[in-house]
């Protein structure tokens, strides 16, 4: 069986408990996370060899990491070791019209301080036929872009398909660098793209004409994202798919939830689901492309795949952590319309 490779980074999540603020905190719940990790943890749940890639310290917290990845059946024979310690990300959950807020403390991470020729990409992807990466790696260090770029350069000569989620982050962006200046460059390598409805935007100033995602009143037409999609295969001609994620926020706990789905003809739209009490929306986006990754393999029909994703992800926001812990059936029982939550005996 072919295997996905991802890459990038994976930190220790310190959450504050319940709904407080970090000001209220006494304690802090201790996980583990970051966007690719949380895409092969997902992956491994539906039965799909994975294996994670990155470059983590030497200590017992970094053991612990890969214990829990270990314990969710993601490979990680091909992490690599060095550096002075693994990132941090703190997070206070919010509620109704307050946001959630997320603070970083991961400077000088070990993968902030990879460098390129540091993983034998050769072995790494003995075996695979997907590789993915996301939009947070690049903007964490010049170094860190190189070694993504190298990836995705190794793969493309291997003839594996190349996924990646655009993930703009803007409080990473710091050594000297915008997500404009390195992210074509490394687009240009994918087949497969996914971004929301800012993404495209905030890194190559591709918007839909007319649309204001703060006036959607949690509404977020499916269709005014077709030229969305158009431009960003006109820019990166080796793209085969671009699908866009449609959140819509009536508030913290209460969202909308689809996706579109282009071709390069044909623009696919989701079931839009109602998620009317959030536990944990961190993660949605890599659930989501977790399920699309599974279903463009398993179902090779792209009607199919998008809707697993949104489901996939629609569940996610049900589960407290970064990781997605569903199975194949339970996206799939959804997909039929059984969301009633009721005790399965």
């Amino acid at each position: 069986m072919s295997k996905v490779v991802t890459f990038g980074e994976i930190m220790l999540r310190l959450a504050t408990p319940q709904y407080l603020r970090f000001s209220q905190a006494d304690s802090f719940s201790a996980t583990f996370g970051g966007g690719e990790a949380n895409v092969a943890v997902s992956l491994a749940n539906y039965g799909v060899v994975v294996d994670f890639v990155t470059r983590l310290p030497q200590n017992d917290i970094a053991a612990s990491c890969v214990a829990e990845l270990r314990k969710r059946n993601v490979g990680v024979s091909n992490i690599v070791y060095g550096g002075e310690r693994l990132g941090i990300y703190f997070l206070e959950t919010g509620a109704v019209a307050r946001p959630s807020k997320v603070v970083y403390d991961r400077a000088h991470s070990s993968i902030s301080t990879i460098e390129s020729g540091m993983i034998d990409w050769d072995k790494v992807f003995e075996g695979a036929d997907w590789f993915h990466w996301t939009g947070i790696t690049p903007a964490i260090s010049a170094s860190a872009a190189a070694v993504c770029l190298e990836a995705c350069q190794a793969a493309n000569k291997r003839g594996i398909t190349v996924s990646c989620d655009l993930n703009f982050r803007k409080n990473l962006w710091k050594y000297g660098k915008s997500a404009s200046e390195i992210m074509p460059a490394l687009v240009e390598c994918c087949d497969i793209i996914l971004g929301n409805e800012e993404d495209a935007e905030k890194v190559f100033g591709i918007k839909p004409e007319g649309f204001d995602v703060t006036a959607t009143e949690g509404k977020v037409e499916a269709s005014a994202f077709r030229s969305v999609c158009q431009q960003l295969m006109e820019r990166f001609p080796r793209a085969k798919k671009v699908i866009i994620t449609l959140r819509g926020s009536i508030n913290a706990n209460h969202n909308t939830w689809g996706g579109v789905l282009f071709d390069g003809e044909r623009l696919y739209q989701s079931p839009r689901y109602d998620i009317t009490h959030i536990v944990d929306r961190v993660g949605g986006g890599d659930s989501f492309m977790g399920g699309l990754i599974y279903g463009l393999r398993e179902y090779k029909d792209d009607q199919r795949a998008l809707d697993f994703a949104v489901a996939a992800s629609c569940l996610k926001h049900s589960i407290y952590g970064d990781f997605n812990l569903v199975t194949v059936s339970e996206v799939e029982n959804l997909m039929k319309g059984d969301g009633s939550g009721r005790v399965s005996r």
